[in-house]
């Protein structure tokens, strides 16, 4: 079952990718399709692992501690970086309700991604033109779902890790359920000169 979820997931994140290429203005074909794809299948795979990792603190009997976050999500930000630097890329994860600032909207269009993923259930992802840092290019945005692993540290606020609540005194990471829009990858590529 979870197979076939994934594999319609996937369908879907490539028939977005393919429709959106195609009703881009012709600015946007400056980026290369085969990129494009290339970004939505890398951010699938750092989703997946992200998944796998959160899934092992799954009916944990012990509390997670910084050692356990370190073995699951700083995996998954490192790989975001490491992908940026292979590929020139602006990767990261971004979230209203965010522990650590960085993860903050950093644009307006990212602040209206994070809505429109609200109001759409549905929605996995899109590519939206955006202009970074004055370099203009295509931004592709995709949806983090909080899975029931995820709530061993960002479940009810009273119930965070002892480690998350002396260690992210302004933690904004709390208060989800299952099924609750987390975040969002983002991926930024600058078009081509």
């Amino acid at each position: 079952m979870k197979t076939a979820l994934v594999r319609g997931v996937w369908s879907l994140v490539l028939a977005l990718c393919c429709l959106t290429v195609w009703s881009l203005p012709a600015r946007a074909q400056q980026v290369d399709p085969a990129e494009l794809s290339n970004a939505v299948n890398e951010i699938e795979q750092i989703d997946r692992m992200r998944s796998g990792l959160a899934s092992t603190i799954e009916d944990s009997p012990t509390e997670p501690t910084l050692q356990t976050m370190k073995e699951v999500c700083k995996p998954v930000g490192m790989r975001a970086k490491q992908l940026g630097e292979e590929t020139g890329w602006q990767v990261k994860q971004i979230a209203k309700k965010y522990r650590n600032p960085a993860h903050a909207p950093d644009t307006e269009t990212a602040s209206e991604a994070l809505d429109l993923f609200e109001k759409n259930l549905n929605l996995v992802g899109f590519w939206q033109e955006e202009t970074i840092d004055g370099q203009a290019g295509t931004r592709y945005y995709r949806r983090i779902n909080v899975e029931s692993s995820c709530l061993a540290c960002h479940g009810a606020k009273n119930e965070r890790p002892k480690f998350v609540k002396e260690k992210y005194p302004q933690d904004l990471a709390y208060d989800f359920e299952v099924g609750d829009l987390r975040g969002m990858y983002s991926v930024f590529i600058p078009y081509l000169d």
